[in-house]
């Protein structure tokens, strides 16, 4: 059986040049029909098996979200996907349920898989990527970034997101804004958080009473606007921070009799299916997929040997 020596010698090039043309990565077209010209000579056939054990970090990896039960990460996920399978690449995914321990064997499991770099929504600000830039393996933070590492991301603007949205109740009329945002250690939650400060603080004062931290998911929401309209003077509106948690917040407004438009209702991303009449709830749309693409393009460009500074890819977002 002929040898990847033979198939390099015969056609000119290195035997890793060869390697790469049968790995799918960038080769000049004059480089790949030689040597594929000289694979078929030869009667070359390269062994999978091994080709996987020697190249499997330049063919898998790895997209750590923290729920995968939320239609804005599933969206952001088929992004990732889209372009890797375009590339070559195929897209293992980890569902850390926003549990820094479970998200933490994740990405030990891509460095001791040797896996070609990570995409990481992170589960909190303290998230640790250290273990994969010790190994030369890439990492791209996606919607959320990790604190205290130099690395690639590609976010939205969510303090804008959150003034804008806050604006929108301010403009029909609404005076008493509520803020419904997740987890205090997520930075997309403070952030949009800010975003309503902004909004409120140049309409009047900020009332923090009228702030609850939650989860990002279905019960946060529904835990948070029944707080809110339990307190003595409530709000007449609420920005809520997330799709999921708008759905528990209008569970509990159905439950109270005081659908939007009676209390003024914005949300951050769309809703996951239709709850009520669209006109009457304000929605900050999120570029989900657009995401996912952005960022599975940044980590293949490292892959390939990209080495300038670490960029942030800002998207926008506008009120709808």
């Amino acid at each position: 059986m002929a040898t990847i020596y033979e198939v390099a010698s015969m056609a000119g090039v290195s035997p890793a040049t060869v390697s790469r043309v049968f790995n799918g990565q960038n080769v000049s077209a004059d480089k790949a029909r030689r040597v594929r010209k000289a694979a078929k000579a030869l009667s070359f056939t390269p062994s999978r098996v091994a080709r996987t054990l020697r190249m499997r970090s330049s063919q898998v990896i790895a997209l750590v979200i923290p729920d995968i039960e939320n239609p804005f990460f599933t969206s952001m996920a088929r992004g990732v996907e889209d372009v890797a399978q375009a590339a070559g690449y195929s897209v293992v995914l980890c569902n850390s349920d926003e549990d820094h321990g479970k998200e933490a064997r994740y990405l030990d499991i891509a460095v001791g898989a040797d896996m070609a770099g990570v995409i990481l929504a992170a589960a909190g600000d303290n998230s640790d990527v250290s273990g994969l830039i010790a190994r030369n393996r890439p990492v791209v933070a996606v919607d959320r970034s990790p604190h205290g590492f130099d690395i690639d991301a590609v976010t939205v603007d969510n303090r804008a997101g959150g003034r804008e949205a806050t604006r929108a109740l301010l403009d029909q009329g609404f005076t008493r804004i509520g803020c419904v945002t997740g987890p205090g250690d997520v930075e997309t939650a403070t952030e949009r958080a800010d975003g309503w400060r902004d909004a409120v603080r140049a309409a009047g004062a900020v009332d923090e009473r009228y702030l609850r931290f939650a989860d990002f998911r279905v019960d946060g929401g529904h835990k948070a606007m029944r707080e809110l309209l339990d307190m003595p003077e409530p709000p007449d509106a609420v920005f809520v921070a997330n799709n999921l948690m708008g759905v528990g917040a209008l569970q509990v407004l159905s439950q109270r009799g005081a659908m939007p438009p009676a209390v003024g209702m914005a949300v951050f991303g769309d809703l996951p299916f239709a709850v009520m009449a669209p006109m009457a709830i304000t929605v900050i749309p999120l570029p989900a997929r657009h995401l996912g693409v952005t960022a599975a393009k940044l980590l293949l460009d490292r892959i390939n040997g990209d080495d300038q500074p670490p960029r942030t890819v800002v998207l926008r977002n506008h009120a709808s």
